[in-house]
């Protein structure tokens, strides 16, 4: 099927929708959900981050939302009144309000033509406010799991005529452990329904959840997940982690004004970095997951405008950001495993656009980056952080070129200004070359008092073209040398690493040191199959939380809590061991120090529930500083059955 004969087979509406915004053809999985032989079926949808998801799922609902919107012309509201409750016809459902905000606009330009109103509910956004816009009658409803579910209690929401249910980044869902609301979601709707599930990588745990919500499944796949993109360039820089800021100030130097986003592991890690970018003149934004929604929509709107340039974000709070024009990825912390760095580098390389990622590596951890590099197929250059002598060297190539150009536009403004005055067009047009004749006698002035050589350097200074700070110092660690005898192809997702250097014939990934016999170790909710035999065994830290089961604590909700208060991502939590009124986790040990520090400062939600670094698992064994205070009271058996928290929205 050719892009042309796409084009023809879409509701002009559409057709016209996509035109507008300068769509020339269909990316692979856009053309995929179009096929003849899906209409009315359940669709399961991966595709490369950046390939044009959204606007895929908006032409599967289209059919659908035409039927809709007849029904609703054939039978009006009394006397043309609204109705009390929006009646939507689709629901999707995301897992952070960004990718939900991001969804409902992208499905309001391409559905607008078709007078299918879009509506967007998420977590810290004003609940009357979200009432209002659901009462104008929106036919298709974005957001996330618990304010979608909030609405559906209060009834402010109908499902009764929700003909497509859409679950975005499910995969991210159940990592964030989103399952009990996305259930309670599900048991509302109409059984007719279709269901369609849109995923990064249909892991066991995602696939068994959609093997609940979907009957006869199709699945679509576009660009193949595991696939590099070709408009992103891959560079690795080998960074003491001492000098790991001043490897970023340098990389910006080089480029400046190029739209960068910064990715790292902790909120602290994003405000205090992005306030140290800033101080140097390097205008950056922080954007984590404590951010009220007000100043979220704020930041990234400077962003996208320009008014700063560098964004430096967690994982969880980037999900979803679509800038189009960002033109490079720095991983300040390295990803957790292929996936994550798969979705960082997806932030740029968008819509045809070339962009470039740079993993910083600490020497130690080159064997760890090598394998991950590997894992997510992607071929790397390993490179020499740039030197301040490599920024400065940019920066005057950058200069001579700008000057080249001024001065080639000025001679044909010359040349313009010349052919109107042979053709009778008058001084006024004339006139306009008087600017660059004073710049010339101004010129002219100064070299008769001054040597060319030093008036340019002092010219030069006061530029100041180097940009607004000067190149920070950075010791080059020489990139790896090319080994033929170790070179290894890079994988695709599915592929197998069977043995890892240090492992004996027995061992297993799961087993801790200090468990004993008769304890209890839950496999982290956000782990997928496979984790366990490809990610590299990290060393872990134990801490210890005053939650057991008698308070009404299990896995998942524990996992969420201690995301949330120690600002990591679930790939960063190893074995979680539940007591009767305690618990202990272990998180990654690179991540530890920054977890430790957050989850000391008080927190208004979940204030009686403290978290200390434990000396091992043992649930027995008190944290430094001895015993807890007081837990929080033991909860009933019906309490134990629901979320302990004061929000439902993570992170």
């Amino acid at each position: 099927m050719n892009p042309d004969q796409t084009f023809d087979a879409l509701p002009a509406p559409l057709a016209g929708a996509l035109a507008r915004r300068g769509f020339t053809s269909l990316t692979p999985v856009q053309q995929a959900v179009l096929g003849p032989d899906l209409a009315g079926r359940d669709l399961r949808i991966s595709s490369q981050t950046g390939s044009g998801k959204t606007v895929a799922v908006g032409l599967a609902l289209a059919p659908s939302l035409e039927r809709a919107l007849a029904e609703r012309a054939a039978a009006p509201a009394p006397d043309g009144a609204p109705r009390a409750t929006a009646a939507p016809a689709a629901v999707l459902i995301a897992p952070t309000r960004e990718l939900a905000a991001q969804i409902a606009s992208e499905l309001g330009w391409l559905l607008a033509p078709l007078g299918a109103r879009v509506a967007c509910v998420t977590g810290g956004t004003s609940f009357g406010v979200e009432a209002r816009a659901l009462r104008r009658e929106p036919l298709v409803i974005a957001g996330t799991p618990g304010r979608l579910l909030d609405h559906l209690e209060r009834g402010t929401i109908d499902p009764r005529g929700v003909a497509a249910l859409v679950l975005d980044e499910a995969d991210q869902m159940l990592d964030l452990g989103f399952r009990e609301e996305l259930e309670a979601i599900v048991g509302r709707m109409p059984a007719d329904r279709r269901t369609h599930l849109v995923s990064a990588t249909f892991s066991r745990e995602v696939r068994a959840l959609a093997d609940r919500f979907q009957q006869g499944a199709v699945s679509i796949e576009g660009t193949r997940p595991g696939a590099a993109n070709g408009d992103i360039a891959h560079v690795a820089h080998l960074v003491l982690p001492a000098e790991r800021e001043a490897a970023i100030v340098n990389l910006l130097l080089l480029a400046p004004g190029e739209r960068t986003l910064v990715f790292v592991r902790t909120r602290e890690g994003a405000a205090e970095l992005a306030d140290r970018l800033t101080a140097l003149g390097l205008p950056a934004g922080a954007l984590s997951g404590d951010l009220e929604q007000r100043e979220r929509t704020r930041t990234l709107d400077a962003f996208r405008s320009g008014v700063i340039t560098t964004l430096v974000a967690t994982d969880v709070a980037a999900r979803g950001i679509d800038v189009p024009e960002v033109g490079r990825v720095i991983h300040a912390d390295p990803p957790g495993d292929p996936e994550i760095f798969t979705h960082r580098s997806g932030r740029t390389g968008r819509a045809g656009r070339k962009g470039t990622s740079v993993l910083l590596v600490a020497p130690f951890a080159r064997e760890h980056a090598l394998r991950l590099l590997r894992r997510a197929g992607v071929d790397a250059v390993f490179r020499p952080v740039p030197s301040p002598a490599d920024v400065l060297r940019a920066a005057d190539d950058r200069l001579a070129a700008e000057l080249a150009a001024c001065r080639g536009a000025q001679r044909a403004a010359s040349g313009a200004v010349e052919g109107a005055e042979s053709a009778g067009e008058g001084a006024e047009r004339a006139g306009e070359g008087a600017p660059e004749a004073r710049l010339k006698q101004l010129a002219a002035r100064l070299l008769a008092d001054m040597d060319a050589t030093e008036l340019v350097a002092a010219l030069l200074a006061r530029a100041k073209h180097t940009g607004p700070c000067a190149p920070q110092p950075v010791t080059v660690v020489a990139p790896p040398r090319a080994d033929p005898s170790r070179a290894r192809p890079p994988m695709r997702r599915g592929d197998s690493e069977h043995a890892r250097p240090g492992m004996r014939r027995g061992d297993t990934e799961h087993a801790r040191p200090g468990t004993r016999r008769g304890d209890t170790e839950h496999a982290r909710p956000g782990m997928r199959r496979g984790d366990t035999e490809h990610a590299p065994r990290l060393p872990f830290v134990p801490f210890q939380v005053n939650w057991g089961e008698r308070h009404g604590a299990d896995p998942r909700r524990l996992l969420a809590l201690v995301c949330r208060r120690g600002g990591v991502s679930s790939r960063e939590i190893g074995a979680i061991r539940i007591g009767s009124t305690a618990s202990v986790v272990e998180v990654a040990s690179p991540a530890a120090p920054e977890f430790a520090r957050a989850v000391n400062k008080p927190d208004a939600r979940d204030a009686r529930i403290r978290i200390v670094r434990a000396t091992s698992m043992r649930l027995d064994s008190p944290g430094p500083g001895g015993d807890f205070a007081a837990p929080p009271r033991e909860a009933s058996r019906r309490e134990a059955a629901r979320p302990r928290f004061t929000e439902r929205e993570y992170p």
